[in-house]
């Protein structure tokens, strides 16, 4: 079964100096039959304004993982991490017990995001934050973890989660594909360009739900950068 719910249906809130559209019901947007699918909670599209940002906020056993699409993203928090995120870059952090951080566009010009929240296997651990940087042309054609929980990725930023984050930039035309375990979903977001999987065409910025799929087919009709969650 594959979903498309397109971009122009999610939820939206523009704040001024935050413009940010919502896969799933979040703060004051809230739609009963998308409150998660599977472990994911929550998936924002993000376009933050030059100089401007998230102040102080706390989080609680929670596993928040933030794409950087465009600019960078600058970190803060009480556990004395500090640490900037470029474009094509992740950072991670499990809220553990607790932990209050920010969030701040330093750049002159605006910042896009996905920041996608998962629920954590483990509940009460510790808290703690990174960031990973991924070169370009280690995603060139294929998809390659870039955050997950599971052993066999050691090179992605680590989660507290039974999932994986991949990364995929296809040109024109190319194709990969990707293999759903028994009992797995997906959950994918082309960033840029229309991708078609197993044939049905997802516009950017798209929503496209995955489940009882085996075999997936990915291929680009534009230029692509698509991210897939390989989900419980």
């Amino acid at each position: 079964m594959i979903e498309i719910r397109p971009f122009a249906g999610l939820g939206h809130a523009n704040h001024g100096w935050l413009d940010a559209h919502h896969h799933f019901s979040f703060a004051d947007y809230w739609n009963p039959a998308r409150q998660n699918f599977g472990a994911l909670r929550v998936w924002n599209d993000d376009h933050i304004a030059p100089q401007s940002g998230f102040g102080p906020h706390p989080h609680k056993d929670m596993e928040i993982v933030t794409y950087v699409r465009k600019g960078a993203i600058t970190h803060q928090d009480n556990q004395g991490n500090v640490g900037r995120t470029a474009a094509g870059d992740v950072q991670v952090m499990s809220a553990g017990t607790g932990i209050v951080h920010a969030e701040y566009n330093r750049e002159a010009e605006a910042t896009e995001i996905f920041q996608i929240w998962i629920e954590p296997t483990r509940k009460g651990l510790p808290p703690r934050w990174e960031n990973r940087q991924f070169p370009p042309a280690s995603r060139d054609g294929a998809l390659q973890a870039v955050a997950s929980g599971e052993p066999q990725h050691a090179a992605a930023a680590p989660i507290v989660a039974d999932a994986t984050l991949y990364a995929a930039t296809l040109s024109a035309g190319q194709q990969t594909t990707h293999t759903l375990a028994p009992g797995r979903r997906a959950y994918l977001v082309s960033a840029r360009g229309r991708v078609a999987i197993n044939g049905q065409v997802a516009q950017p910025r798209d929503g496209v739900a995955i489940s009882a799929e085996t075999l997936l087919n990915l291929q680009a009709i534009d230029e692509a950068e698509i991210l897939l969650f390989d989900l419980p």
